[in-house]
């Protein structure tokens, strides 16, 4: 049965798929516990530790995760201010369409079979899952690297109640040259696999709150208004990587936005716009707010 999930991945563009499995998570427990006690979460992940260690209290009859990869490369793009995750439909979308697929055929295959779908909204690390099962390996960044796309890949797993051979973790991490821990806008990789997410640019660029002066600073050390890159493109696992074959991250796509529209369009209108980009979540005077002290330009307040 893993030999006919792998194929029928294949057969809709997924060429990296592997088995967690759905026990409980202690390594995982231990490394997530150290976070709390530094302080060093971002409010985005599950409050529960228990939902992240166990995954039976999300699915009662757990046996397996079936885990995806989406590579999204396509290159730099052209006066880029947004990051590169973000330059096309939201992935959220794409990737959870996938997925979908992917339990419907299960379910027409397999008799009884239950499954719930994730793509970065579940109560699991998705990087601690592609790592157990065998898709990549730790970066010093704490992003999960692959040998053919490096980091640039978006993570979904089907939590399901079918037995799936676990697949083998990497015995492997990055080079270490810590090239990343030199040059991140926030100094936020600490240099033991774990960040501060709270001194990201990535997160700080997301933040509806009043910024610090030392928020301000981390965002004007780099051009995006959404996002952060420097830690992946200084990372030499992906100087040589393979673009995307997923013809969804290679259409419709937007690499700026532009600070007039900004101003001019209404939350609402701007809502409309954008409403199937991964940045619209958060609206339009965030975006606006991170333009403004980038290229330092005075508003009245």
């Amino acid at each position: 049965m893993k030999d006919k999930l792998i194929e029928f991945c294949k057969s809709i563009h997924i060429d990296a798929v592997g088995i967690a499995p759905a026990k409980p998570y202690y390594d995982f427990e231990r490394i997530w516990k150290k976070q709390i006690e530094r302080g060093y979460i971002s409010g985005f992940e599950e409050k529960d530790i228990k939902k992240r260690i166990y995954p039976d209290l999300t699915l009662p009859d757990a046996k397996s995760v079936i885990v995806c990869l989406f590579p999204y490369y396509i290159g730099n793009g052209e006066d880029a201010n947004l990051t590169k995750s973000a330059f096309s439909t939201d992935y959220h979308r794409i990737v959870k369409e996938k997925l979908e697929v992917i339990g419907h055929y299960l379910q027409e295959t397999i008799d009884n079979f239950e499954y719930k779908a994730f793509v970065d909204t579940g109560p699991f690390s998705d990087r601690y899952l592609a790592y157990k099962a065998g898709l990549g390996f730790w970066g010093i960044n704490n992003h999960l690297i692959t040998d053919s796309y490096g980091s640039y890949v978006f993570i979904g797993y089907l939590l399901n109640n079918f037995p799936f051979e676990a697949d083998q973790p990497l015995e492997r991490t990055c080079i270490q040259c810590m090239e990343c821990v030199r040059k991140c806008p926030g100094q936020c990789i600490i240099g033991d696999f774990t960040i501060n997410p709270l001194q990201c640019k990535s997160y700080i660029t997301q933040k509806k709150q009043e910024l610090s002066s030392r928020e301000k600073e981390i965002i004007k050390k780099h051009s995006l208004i959404w996002g952060c890159d420097v830690c992946q493109e200084v990372c030499p696992h992906n100087r040589k990587i393979e673009k995307t074959k997923l013809k969804e991250f290679q259409e419709n796509l937007l690499y700026h936005l532009d600070y007039e529209e900004l101003c001019q369009l209404s939350n609402k209108a701007f809502t409309k716009k954008y409403q199937d980009r991964s940045f619209s979540w958060r609206g339009k005077n965030v975006l606006k707010r991170n333009y403004e002290i980038i290229h330092e330009i005075e508003t009245e307040s």
